[in-house]
């Protein structure tokens, strides 16, 4: 009906955001004296996430918009239960302090607790990125990689693939 509202995102949701396309964004509402600025998630853990963030000390919205914007909200998530500091602090405008009281404070809160994953063989430790099949097998059929990652934390990692995503799958049930 001709109103339009400013938006800001992070990197990964900028890209799945076509012109004309029906979109349903997840709004975090932060007003101030001066301004009145919307940030939008299209995905409600990564606006979760945002609202943690805001929550350490020394981290305003934009700050935290930095640091979704360095990798997918999953990504971030992972960097801050693993204490990688190197991974936080890449994000425009955080220094290695900022980045370690984020790590300190919302290590344990960040929703990973229960599971080391380095040791599950499920992350590569240098980049963070998944590389067990079972784990991608889990989010091709809708899985968050943090819910397949705990999915498969029982499942021996010797198992065949689908025996694995099996096994999974009834264990989540």
């Amino acid at each position: 009906s001709g109103v339009g509202y400013g938006i800001l995102t992070t990197a990964e949701d900028y890209t799945k955001l076509n012109v004309g396309d029906i979109t349903k964004l997840y709004i975090y509402d932060h007003i101030r004296e001066n301004a009145h600025d919307l940030f939008g998630f299209t995905m409600l853990d990564t606006k979760s996430l945002f609202e943690q963030l805001l929550n350490v000390s020394g981290v305003g919205p934009k700050m935290a918009l930095n640091m979704l914007s360095i990798g997918s909200g999953e990504s971030v998530r992972l960097a801050i239960a693993n204490g990688d500091v190197k991974f936080i602090q890449s994000a425009n405008g955080v220094g290695r302090k900022l980045a370690e009281r984020v790590i300190v404070e919302l290590k344990d809160k960040v929703g990973l607790s229960g599971i080391d994953l380095d040791k599950s063989g499920l992350l590569q430790s240098d980049s963070l990125l998944l590389k067990d099949e079972a784990v991608q097998a889990l989010m091709g059929l809708g899985y968050s990689a943090q819910d397949a990652a705990l999915a498969l934390a029982d499942v021996d990692k010797k198992a065949p693939t689908t025996e694995r995503v099996k096994l999974a799958l009834k264990e989540r049930k």
